[in-house]
């Protein structure tokens, strides 16, 4: 059973499904003689690791707090998210639905072999991966009926991106500079993919509580690589979400829309649908580091890091932290 505990500034139920705090790697130089750095959030253990473990640490405190009997989420056919949901709620002893894209497959690969492995139930919807606003309904519907038959579902919209679930990037990104700080380095700028905009929010609003406390100290750039045409490449909705999560943690400073970094140039065509500068990235990072990237997310995100260097974003002798978020198992899919 996982530890709880009570994280003081908002009182919000933290519990340890993760391993933290992952490994902050040199990556040597970049083209533009910029030093990269990359966080191993693909390292965090639950469920064979990803990003998405600092959000539920948090959102499965908010579920146990509620006395849920099950967890509900939904996302792609490969959603990382949903693969280490289905592992949170195995280490629970929570029951756990998937609501999936796409149509139930012969044989399961992946995230979703894991998932089934883990004991969750997956819901194939047949909806396409970028077609958000059926899958959310699709989650409602399920949340429903589930609360029809007298269970108390907790129900996780996609990413896991909530005030609540935000919280997890907050503190991530005090963890990310502290290790800086024992490396004697101040970051320039912090680089990741974005899509449903939770690990970006909860990242802007870290910033902002390190800006109101210490106004002189060096401060990085957030810069998401965004890969889904969603609200979430919405300025606007990120500053919001980071707000609504400074709210929650007590904080009276604000977010505005210049604090949100937003780069959709190398999303390609659409969500989940890989490019050519992602498999050079992934390439690129399997040579250099031996990071494993997966070729619709997080070689996206890092395609977006040497392109931007490539451009001449980056100084020479500056420190940029790109935080690997994982995706490992859909590597492993032949179709």
């Amino acid at each position: 059973m996982a530890r709880r505990r009570r994280v003081a500034q908002h009182k919000i139920t933290r519990i340890t499904l993760a391993t933290l705090p992952t490994p902050l790697e040199s990556g040597g130089k970049l083209q533009s003689g910029a030093n990269l750095w990359v966080k191993r959030d693909d390292l965090t253990g639950l469920g064979v690791g990803g990003n998405k473990a600092r959000k539920l640490e948090f959102l499965c405190g908010e579920a146990l707090n509620n006395n849920a009997t099950c967890l509900v989420t939904v996302g792609a056919a490969q959603s990382n998210h949903c693969r280490m949901t289905a592992a949170a709620g195995a280490r629970l002893n929570l029951p756990t639905h998937l609501v999936l894209s796409g149509a139930k497959p012969k044989n399961l690969e992946g995230n979703q072999m894991l998932s089934s492995m883990f004991g969750a139930q997956l819901h194939h919807t047949g909806f396409e991966a970028n077609d958000w606003a059926n899958l959310e309904n699709a989650r409602n519907t399920l949340t429903e009926k589930l609360i029809s038959d007298g269970q108390r579902p907790h129900s996780i919209p996609i990413g896991g991106s909530t005030p609540v679930g935000a919280i997890g990037y907050a503190v991530a990104f005090d963890e990310i500079t502290a290790q800086c700080d024992l490396k004697n380095f101040a970051a320039d700028a912090i680089v990741f993919t974005t899509s449903s905009g939770g690990t970006h929010a909860g990242l802007v609003a870290g910033l902002i509580c390190a800006r109101a406390n210490d106004p002189q100290k060096v401060l990085p750039k957030i810069i998401g690589i965004g890969v889904a045409k969603s609200v979430a490449l919405s300025a606007i909705r990120v500053a919001e979400l980071a707000n609504e999560t400074l709210a929650l943690l007590g904080e009276t400073v604000r977010a505005t829309q210049d604090d949100v970094i937003i780069d959709a140039n190398f999303m390609g065509s659409d969500y989940a649908v890989p490019t050519q500068a992602a498999a050079e990235a992934t390439t690129w990072a399997a040579h250099r580091g031996a990071w494993v990237l997966d070729p619709v997310y997080s070689a996206k995100g890092f395609s977006g890091l040497l392109g931007r260097d490539a451009k001449g974003e980056f100084a020479a002798d500056s420190n940029i932290v790109f935080i690997h978020t994982g995706g490992l198992p859909s590597l492993f899919v032949t179709h």
